[in-house]
């Protein structure tokens, strides 16, 4: 007789077990390398980019300055130009102001000092001590302004007995650099703004997508490490954060500015939109890691619909930022999203506990802000999800509503039986009473 058990996997020896984790740390550390390469080209582009524009517009300064203003050592110009250039991305219409302003105080406050103290070196450490005093007053904070003011109050105080009129040469170069700075980066070189965009979510995005995923994982297996493993992941996303922040106002100012972008102002803001939702997704998601550990650790009920939840909501994600890149309707994007609403009301209506409980709350609070980062209204986006998670809850328990609907049913059908009885009564005994009235008693004899 053939035996029908299926077959117990062989045990492994120590060699092949060592062999199997080194082919599984040998994957991850390729598929690390392969997401640190990408990130190094994105890295290299920007880097060549900027080095562009920092080349053409230091030279175009130089030879602006020496046409208009005849050879010599015109430093300020390209020095200016340059500093708009390096300045951090969306910040450099506003860099350069503050480096005309800067110059402007450090000019105006050097040449007071130096007329009513003199020259010398402790004068030199007052002019600049008052002058980025001043600068920190006015601006509130570091930047461009204190540095440019401090810088050109050195120069007036040290340069002046030297070489006379500094002051229109600085402040007529620092004009010609800071407007060549922003004419390269506006007019001659603008950056797509959507690639900065991309460039910046590309980790953000991805790293959202892997966690919700390693939840899903982590609920299936009951592995509650992986869950708190996920939520630092998620808590180290930081960095990535301020320069996605940093990337949109550079994309902003260049579809402001720049003639050459302004039939990307539409996507871009579609994109913007989306990423402000994402922004609010994480502090979801580490919600999400930190209480589906716990619900893990409680032993708590875990349907398998709650962890498809997490896999459709990270699938999601990604689809997002694919229609985005491409400016495509988010049509996909939406079905994902009111999937991983659906699994939610399934997973609730097999019966869950507290944690678990909120465990699904969360991902309709997710799914909503996925929706609203695809263009819905808030009430319209709320609408959908619950429709949806009302519709998962009554595929699993259909029967139980029907019954309660048909109890309820019954419940009002015999109180109305019961008040018609009442009622008749109440209109046969009116009745009686009526035809009663005016006959003479029995006992009594009539007249």
């Amino acid at each position: 007789m053939t035996d029908d058990r299926p077959e117990q996997e062989p045990e492994r020896s120590p060699l092949g077990m060592a062999a199997a984790q080194s082919g599984k740390h040998l994957r991850h550390a390729r598929r690390r390398g392969g997401e640190e390469g990408k990130a190094r080209m994105r890295q290299l582009e920007v880097i060549l980019v900027i080095a562009v524009q920092a080349g053409l517009a230091a030279a175009l300064a130089t030879l602006i300055a020496q046409t208009l203003f005849g050879s010599g050592m015109h430093v300020f110009a390209p020095a200016a130009a340059v500093a708009t250039i390096a300045s951090a991305i969306g910040q450099r219409a506003r860099r350069t102001f503050e480096l005309l302003g800067g110059v402007g105080l450090g000019i105006v406050i050097g040449d007071l000092l130096r007329y009513f103290l003199g020259i010398g070196a402790w004068q030199t450490g007052l002019v600049v001590g008052l002058a980025i005093a001043t600068a920190l007053l006015v601006a509130g904070r570091g930047g461009a302004l204190v540095g440019q003011a401090g810088g050109t109050a050195v120069l007036i105080s040290t340069l002046t007995p030297m070489e006379g009129n500094l002051e229109l040469p600085r402040i007529f170069d620092a004009l010609i650099g800071g407007g060549i700075g922003l004419v390269v980066v506006v007019l001659l070189l603008p950056v797509n703004p959507i690639r900065v965009l991309d460039r910046a979510a590309s980790p953000v995005f991805s790293a959202i997508a892997d966690q919700l995923g390693e939840i899903g994982v982590a609920l299936r297996q009951r592995d509650a490490d992986r869950s708190i493993r996920s939520l630092e992941r998620v808590r180290g996303l930081e960095a990535d954060i301020g320069r996605l922040n940093e990337a949109l106002s550079g994309a902003e100012e260049v579809v402001t500015l720049a003639p050459a972008r302004w039939h990307r102002r539409r996507q871009f803001h579609r994109y913007a939109n989306s990423l402000t939702h994402v922004e609010r997704l994480v502090l979801n998601v580490r919600v999400m890691a930190r209480r589906s550990a716990t619900a893990i650790q409680y032993k708590e009920p875990i349907p398998d619909e709650l962890p498809g939840a997490f896999v459709r909501l990270s699938e999601s994600v990604l689809k997002m930022r694919e229609e985005c890149r491409l400016d495509d309707k988010p049509e996909r994007t939406r079905a994902l999203v009111l999937e991983a609403a659906d699994l939610a009301g399934r997973a609730w209506a097999h019966g869950v506990h507290s944690f678990g409980d909120t465990l699904t709350t969360d991902l309709r609070a997710s799914a909503s802000d996925l929706l609203r980062a695809t263009g819905y209204e808030p009430a319209e986006a709320n609408r959908l999800v619950r429709t949806a998670a009302a519709a998962g809850q009554h595929s699993i328990r259909p029967l139980v509503h029907r019954r309660l609907h048909r109890a309820a049913k019954r419940n009002f059908s015999t109180r109305d039986a019961r008040l018609s009885r009442r009622s008749s009564l109440r209109t046969s005994n009116r009745a009686r009473r009526t035809r009663s009235t005016g006959r003479p008693r029995r006992s009594s004899p009539a007249r």
